[in-house]
């Protein structure tokens, strides 16, 4: 027998593998599989890159590697793949010395976030949801931030859809927004949700190339504020982008910009039901996470959407029986005045659940009112937006299940509209976006119908809760169809006889991502979230959280295909045998 090589491990002689074909050797913490073919000797990790299967079980032809599980084909000689679904699997040098081969089993290894990060675009080009998964959780393995993932998928995102900003982004900003409130475990199948989304909606799609500023010497904020705001009116997407993307160039500040953006989002009444200002918000919200200088691609991909929106003014609901554009037109006109007489008295105004309240009724005149009459009396345009919000959650929480199906899309739509309205204004207050808390309070006013008959706030029974089998409890719940006031009162229990009730976020955000889960159950998520943590502790905050509940255990279960995929991804990261089963 040979000298034994340090740092390498004997397969055998190259007779006996000849004659085998295979033989497959364990070190470094690899199995290997060692192959004799066409005079010559390879040796590649003896787990299939797709599932796991054993690859020794495979057939060798012609110099390549066809596992027999899902027929995945490799390149005996690098490991290489044929088939995107798989991936490449790792080789590793083999040296034959007098007739005996050995196996390096610990070469130098490739940065395995680049790896991963190259592995990621692959499979979001080919819409791979396993290979998606298997990035994200290897980026999360390699400790990669998350904002590594998270910008690969925006770049693909606003590169591959030249419709510009749309649902799955807002999706992936979504499951960015809720990662601090998820545990640990969850964090990485939230990436994944929100990027097989952005892959799913690119996917067909011709590319979005951004324009060139203009060759000018303008640095005006107020002229181009006055440039976009009228491309915008007359439908012009081309010019509005061509000055948003100049105004950007020329180093407006981010506050000028996003005064400029929600400007024009809101000199019309409710565009586009609100999703005008939601997806504003999100592509903010998404800078947020992944930086400025991205901004030239994820902002100007909003002006295709904003200047082709549908305004509500045009929609019989806000024309008859009641005229409830021309009221809010006339309420708009007198918003910076009373602003002006509130400033002596700003920070003084308390009065929430009394607006709230108002909001809720079936006046919009008195709504209007009582808006008006809270900015004279020193509301800011940021505790107008939170009123608007609770209010529409309080909408939600009360939604009858005696309504047809469909509805809960329709005060969900009000709900996240409100959400993006308040973040919008924390984010840029101005009067002219507080003109949108006029026209969302109506879109809750005309939700009215939904309450009737309104459903009861579960009463807290007084006991205490444990909180160890509060998470179990929901979700168990949350395994049958239709268990809306069950889980509603598992919810509000929990919140009142719980001492500190920690982890309920992470519960509502695990019952959403072990799921189907698609924009809107993203979109209430974020939002309830958001809402909550203005509330905590609170009454208020209780209501937000039954309302969010309310609506989840109405939609689930579902199939729950896509964390099935995730599930497998995750197994094949520990190291598990999926071929085998249990009792093998």
């Amino acid at each position: 027998m040979a000298t034994a090589i340090q740092g390498q491990i004997r397969v055998g002689t190259l007779d006996e593998l000849i004659a085998k074909g295979c033989s497959v050797v364990t070190g470094g913490g690899h199995t290997i599989a060692v192959f004799a073919h066409d005079d010559d000797v390879y040796a590649l990790d003896n787990r299939c890159p797709h599932m796991g299967f054993p690859l020794d079980r495979g057939t060798v032809k012609d110099g390549l590697l066809t596992c027999h599980w899902h027929h995945a084909r490799f390149d005996l000689s690098s490991g290489g793949t044929f088939d995107p679904f798989a991936d490449d699997v790792r080789s590793f040098p083999v040296t034959v010395v007098d007739g005996e081969v050995w196996v390096n089993p610990s070469p130098p290894e490739s940065d395995p976030v680049e790896r991963w990060s190259d592995r990621l675009h692959d499979g979001m080009e080919h819409n791979i949801r396993l290979v998606i998964a298997k990035s994200a959780l290897g980026l999360n393995s390699a400790g990669a931030d998350y904002k590594t993932p998270l910008r690969i998928g925006s770049d693909f995102g606003m590169t591959y859809s030249d419709e510009g900003w749309g649902q799955a982004m807002s999706i992936l900003t979504c499951a960015a927004n809720i990662l601090p409130h998820l545990a640990e475990e969850d964090r990485p199948r939230a990436i994944y949700q929100g990027l097989r989304h952005v892959a799913t909606e690119c996917e067909g799609r011709p590319p979005r190339f951004v324009v060139d500023p203009l060759p000018t010497g303008e640095t005006r904020p107020e002229v181009f504020k006055k440039w976009f705001r009228n491309f915008i009116e007359v439908r012009n997407d081309e010019g509005a982008e061509r000055a948003l993307r100049t105004a950007i160039e020329v180093g407006l500040s981010q506050s000028d910009i996003a005064d400029m953006i929600f400007a024009a989002a809101t000199d019309r009444i409710y565009i586009d039901a609100g999703h005008i200002v939601d997806f504003a918000n999100k592509a903010f919200e998404h800078l947020d996470h992944i930086g400025w200088e991205h901004s030239a691609q994820v902002l100007t991909s909003l002006a295709l959407g904003m200047a082709t929106a549908r305004r509500s003014e045009e929609l019989n609901a806000w024309r008859n029986p009641i005229d409830i554009s021309s009221m809010v037109w006339e309420a708009r006109r007198e918003l910076a005045e009373l602003f002006e007489q509130g400033e002596s008295k700003l920070g003084e105004w308390d009065d929430e659940q009394e607006l709230a309240d108002i909001i809720l009724q079936d006046d919009p005149g008195a709504t209007l009112d009582a808006i008006k009459s809270a900015v004279r009396y020193g509301a800011s345009p940021e505790q107008l937006g939170s009123t608007v919000a609770y209010a529409a959650f309080l909408r939600m929480a009360r939604f009858h299940t005696s309504n047809e199906f469909a509805d809960w899309d329709t005060v969900h739509n009000t709900l996240t509209a409100a959400n993006a309205l308040h973040q919008a204004l924390k984010r840029a207050p101005s009067v002219e976006l507080a003109r949108a808390v006029l026209d969302t309070a109506m879109s809750v006013y005309l939700d009215r119908f939904l309450n009737v008959p309104a459903q009861r706030m579960p009463t807290p029974n007084g006991d205490q809760v444990d909180a160890e089998a509060f998470g179990p409890q929901l979700l168990s719940q949350m395994n049958v169809q239709q268990q809306v006031e069950q889980s509603a009162q598992v919810v509000s229990d929990y919140l009142t006889g719980a001492e500190n009730p920690e982890g309920v976020l992470a519960t509502l955000g695990h019952a959403m991502l072990r799921e189907d889960s698609g924009f809107h159950m993203f979109q209430i998520v974020d939002a309830g979230f958001k809402q909550y943590e203005e509330r905590k502790g609170t009454d208020a905050g209780r209501h937000v959280l039954v309302a969010l509940s309310r609506f989840l255990a109405a939609h689930y279960p579902t199939t729950r295909s896509v964390d099935q995929t995730f599930q497998i991804a995750e197994r094949l990261n520990r190291g598990d045998e999926l071929f085998r089963d249990d009792g093998e």
